[in-house]
Formats: structure tokens, C-alpha cells, sequence
């Protein structure tokens, strides 16, 4: 459900983690407000390794997207991002993230 995430408006300086295996996803740099009511991020971690899965669920066509260590789903990658970053918005659902506060990592 939409603007329900913890994180959907965390806005500290930090790193987003896979829930399940703690792998690291994003940054709170790569993080932006879209407006779509979920966790949105431009760009992943260099060492993320986001896994892409064409998705036709629904009756969408769209892109899951998956954590590139242990395969858990996290959310679905648009191409109406910014475009400063190349156009991508990685729409993520809270549940599937931790979040580490810049102080605690």
C-alpha cells in the first residue's frame, strides 16, 4: 500500500540494507522523493548487484528487481527517474530493507 513504508520518508544520512541478508543495496544519497508512495533511489550501491526480472503480473509490464546475494524481491525499477542519474527509479518496498543510520555503520 502506498506512503504506508517506515522508510518511504526516512530522509538521514545512511545505508539501506537487504532485510534477509543484510547485503548492502543503497545509500540515502541515492534516495529521492518520486511521489509514488514508496522508497525511491536512482542509483544502487556499486556492489549491489541488483538482480532484473521481467515482470508481466497483473497485467503490467514492468522490471522486479531482487537483492543480488540472496535473491529476496525488493520492489520494481522504472525508467522515469531522473535523468541526471540515467532515468531509473528503483521503486522499494520498505519491508524488504533495513536501514543503518550513518552514526551506526
Amino acid at each position: 500500500m502506498p506512503n504506508t513504508g517506515i522508510y518511504n520518508m526516512e530522509d538521514r544520512d545512511g545505508s539501506y540494507h537487504c532485510i534477509c541478508c543484510g547485503h548492502t543495496l543503497f545509500t540515502a544519497e541515492m534516495k529521492y522523493h518520486s511521489g509514488c508512495g514508496w522508497p525511491a533511489f536512482h542509483t544502487e550501491h556499486a556492489d549491489a548487484g541488483i538482480r532484473r526480472i521481467e515482470d508481466h503480473s497483473h497485467g503490467m509490464r514492468r522490471v522486479e528487481v531482487r537483492c543480488g546475494s540472496c535473491d529476496a524481491h525488493l520492489g520494481h525499477v522504472f525508467d522515469d527517474g531522473p535523468t541526471q542519474f540515467g532515468g531509473e527509479r528503483y521503486c522499494i518496498n520498505s519491508a524488504s530493507m533495513d536501514f543503518v543510520p550513518e552514526e551506526e555503520s
